[in-house]
């Protein structure tokens, strides 16, 4: 039934309705947090910085992409069932991987924490739970998967390492727009000043494992139900 057009059509129109769910959680948080800061008097253009800044907001934004992608691919070549293309079946595997990471550290780790200063409840949700689970049963049940090489896992990793460079650089240029500390982090286990270096290196070592791990797995399960044809 999962290789069939019928299932592809529904996964598809699934696809495009959670990648408008998703865009919608971005949007709302998006417009909350800006009119909380202007409201408030803070730093408006630190605020919108910092909100692209959170490996939440890139991995929820990312996955709309790539989840519109399919959908309109699938759709505009007259819903043949065809493996997906090199890019987008490593691009479904990617974005899976980001999101689950994504949903295990904010439920083991955030949950709770007042990670924006006006947290909209839902978005919170969606992007936190309903879209990584989404991404995680796309695994699983989305048609049209491809076999990708086992250095697809690899390529993975480029995006979170890229991230954390990033934010580690920038956080002492920037001035925190609601607590006036002189320095930003997005999440408390990567600021030194609230625990040590070591507990900061420990957890991007345990997040650097895990993504690669989640990653190897979503290509495997993509070369368990997938096509060689390109």
């Amino acid at each position: 039934m999962i290789r069939s057009r019928s299932w592809a059509t529904g996964w598809t129109a699934l696809r495009l309705a959670m990648a408008a769910l998703i865009a919608a959680a971005i949007i709302a948080q998006f417009v909350s947090t800006v009119a909380g800061a202007a409201a408030a008097h803070r730093d408006v253009p630190t605020t919108i910085a910092n909100f692209f800044s959170f490996f939440t907001i890139l991995s929820n934004t990312a996955s709309v992409v790539v989840l519109a992608w399919a959908g309109i691919r699938f759709l505009s070549r007259g819903r043949r069932l065809e493996p997906d293309p090199l890019a987008l079946a490593a691009a479904l595997a990617w974005v899976s991987t980001y999101m689950v990471i994504t949903g295990v550290v904010y439920n083991l780790l955030l949950r709770g924490l007042p990670l924006q200063p006006e947290t909209v409840a839902w978005s919170n949700e969606v992007m936190h739970v309903w879209g990584p689970l989404f991404l995680l049963l796309d695994l699983f049940l989305g048609p049209c998967r491809r076999r990708l090489p086992w250095k697809a896992a690899l390529g993975a990793a480029i995006f979170p390492i890229a991230w954390i460079v990033y934010t580690l650089v920038r956080a002492n240029l920037v001035t925190n727009p609601t607590t006036g500390q002189p320095y930003w982090y997005p999440y408390p286990f990567l600021n030194p000043y609230e625990s040590s270096w070591g507990s900061v290196i420990g957890y991007m070592i345990g997040i650097a494992v895990t993504i690669i791990v989640v990653a190897f797995g979503a290509v495997a399960l993509g070369r368990a139900r997938g096509s060689r044809e390109a």
